[in-house]
């Protein structure tokens, strides 16, 4: 897993060969992510002496805090080339209008 960030967005990025984009299951709670995958893949090797069957069974999850700075009603993810990848974007922070004199009451 590999955490960056620029000026618009955090990015998770989670190296997955092998699993598809519906072996992922991403879950927001509050100001917890959760990503996890499963996949259950079982071998049948069958041959003229021997009989060999094997279930391999693979599942990770992960949780990250968010910073407070995430728009979560903007998250988004992706999946292409073994790389799945979650988009956290920034909220926008308020421009400066310039300097502004506060009066004192």
């Amino acid at each position: 897993v590999n955490v960056l960030e620029d000026n618009s967005e955090f990015r998770i990025d989670v190296a997955s060969p092998g699993l598809s984009k519906n072996d992922f299951n991403i879950d927001l709670n509050d100001d917890l992510i959760t990503i996890s995958a499963e996949k259950a893949v079982e071998k049948d090797e069958s041959g003229s002496k021997y009989m060999r069957r094997e279930f391999n069974y693979n599942s990770f999850k992960r949780k990250f805090q968010l910073p407070d700075s995430v728009d979560q009603e903007k998250i988004s993810a992706s999946h292409a080339e073994g790389i799945l990848s979650v988009h956290l974007p920034k909220k926008e922070e308020e421009v400066s209008k310039g300097p502004k004199t506060i009066d004192i009451s």
